[in-house]
């Protein structure tokens, strides 16, 4: 089976990796998100940071709109979090980014966990 996406996940989850080697576990999501922003900057990865993505009910656009933490590639979505461990709840959200937008691909990545980084994929089923 062939890696959905795999040169553009590799680039991301290198800068993912590069920001948890410099600042490490204990800060707030926020701080880890504006240096994501930097990092994906300095390699040149594309990216949307918080972009508004809208929901459809039976072909009809929603007020609500799902924010997730980045759009990389245009295809890709990053979810970030800094708790101690990933839950249930952080995957169904990630799960229902995909559902909502038609991606393929969530990456959901813990800067919180010790003694190294979280990180989960998530393929769009319904392909």
């Amino acid at each position: 089976m062939q890696l959905l996406f795999k040169e553009e996940s590799y680039q991301i989850m290198g800068a993912c990796f590069e920001v948890y080697k410099e600042k490490g576990h204990g800060f707030l999501e926020a701080v880890y998100q504006e240096c994501l922003g930097i990092e994906f900057g300095d390699r040149q990865i594309p990216f949307v940071e918080k972009p508004r993505l809208s929901l459809n009910y039976k072909g009809r656009s929603l007020k609500h709109e799902y924010e997730p933490d980045f759009l990389c590639f245009s295809e890709i979505i990053l979810e970030i979090k800094a708790v101690r461990n990933l839950t249930d709840e952080y995957r169904a959200q990630a799960i229902n980014y995909l559902k909502a937008t038609g991606c393929q691909l969530a990456l959901l990545i813990n800067f919180g966990h010790y003694p190294g980084l979280q990180h989960e994929r998530f393929v769009n089923q319904s392909f």
